[in-house]
């Protein structure tokens, strides 16, 4: 059996070249750098796809709480032990209700039956990959959403692929300011 060997954490001084300027920023946009950017930083291009979809899908059809909805509904349900804390910090600096963000992580039900929709909407998608009947998709439309509004949870869903995935591999450990929204 060979020895795991662990994906390292860079530092901007020890990032590669191309991923220096991309870790500036997050050091810049967060007053630190992320430990999973530093995960990503290994691959420039990679950590330059996560930050793009992760300002796409920010600026999307989707209000503070939607987005919420279907990053930590996927990252509850990708089991991200990164990811749940880190987007519960987000929720918080975005003034989203705690009654959606514990909904979310503890798998309870959602304090608005549309908000609830999109939850069932977003886990189709990621537990299907990308297939839900036409029952749902009547159900998801019903409730108000769009075709646009469905696209865009693809979006979310592939920002949340590349960082659920890499926490996974790398057990990316937690940074400080989410420690205290650690989840299990």
């Amino acid at each position: 059996m060979t020895e795991e060997k662990k994906l390292p954490i860079h530092t901007i001084e020890s990032a590669p070249e191309k991923s220096k300027d991309l870790l500036e920023d997050s050091k810049k946009t967060n007053g630190f750098v992320p430990n999973l950017h530093g995960v990503l930083a290994e691959s420039p291009e990679l950590l330059k796809a996560y930050k793009t979809l992760h300002e796409l899908f920010s600026k999307s059809s989707f209000n503070k709480d939607e987005l919420t909805v279907v990053w930590q509904t996927i990252n509850v349900e990708h089991e991200c032990h990164y990811c749940v804390p880190a987007h519960t910090a987000i929720a918080k600096m975005m003034k989203v209700d705690d009654e959606i963000t514990d909904a979310l992580r503890d798998k309870t039900e959602l304090p608005s039956e549309k908000l609830e929709i999109l939850r069932e909407t977003t886990l189709a998608l990621t537990r299907n990959r990308g297939n839900i009947s036409s029952q749902e998709l009547d159900k998801f439309y019903g409730a108000g959403y769009s075709q646009r509004n469905l696209l865009d949870i693809i979006l979310g869903l592939s920002q949340k692929v590349i960082s659920n995935y890499t926490n996974h591999i790398a057990k990316t450990p937690l940074d400080e300011g989410f420690e205290k929204f650690e989840w299990k």
